[in-house]
């Protein structure tokens, strides 16, 4: 994992309470896809295309939406308050493949993988990682 230092600077760790559910899932958006990105790589591997279209099937948003509703009851109550204020932060934007309601949860649940990231909740963030791509594998 990167080093939390590098990312929060010499100052130390970043008050998450300050920080936007939209920046929260703007980082969990990039965690998760890196971590989509090699979990496929290893599992499958293939070309790049290959790759591409598999990562699709669960980082879209119908599929993050269908894996928050999975994995919800077994999240704490601090992280169902994360995911709540993701979905319910206004962007201005919805994705031409996705309805409002599917980018709403989806933004939750990226919000809730930036915070575990940002809060160093390195383990608790691969266990909910490990169960999204369950959930989402089928």
């Amino acid at each position: 994992m990167i080093d939390g230092d590098a990312i929060n600077g010499p100052e130390g760790r970043t008050d998450l309470s300050q920080l936007s559910p939209l920046v929260l899932a703007y980082i969990g958006d990039s965690i998760y896809e890196v971590y989509i990105r090699v979990m496929l790589t290893r599992n499958i591997g293939g070309g790049v295309h290959k790759l591409h279209m598999e990562a699709t099937r669960y980082v879209r948003c119908s599929a993050q939406s269908d894996v928050i509703h999975a994995i919800f009851e077994e999240l704490s109550e601090q992280e169902r308050d994360i995911v709540r204020r993701g979905r319910n932060a206004h962007s201005g934007y919805v994705p031409k493949n996705a309805n409002v309601t599917e980018y709403r949860y989806a933004t939750g649940f990226e919000a809730l993988l930036g915070y575990l990231f940002m809060k160093r909740s390195y383990n608790r963030l691969e266990y909910i990682l490990r169960l999204a791509t369950q959930k989402a594998a089928g």
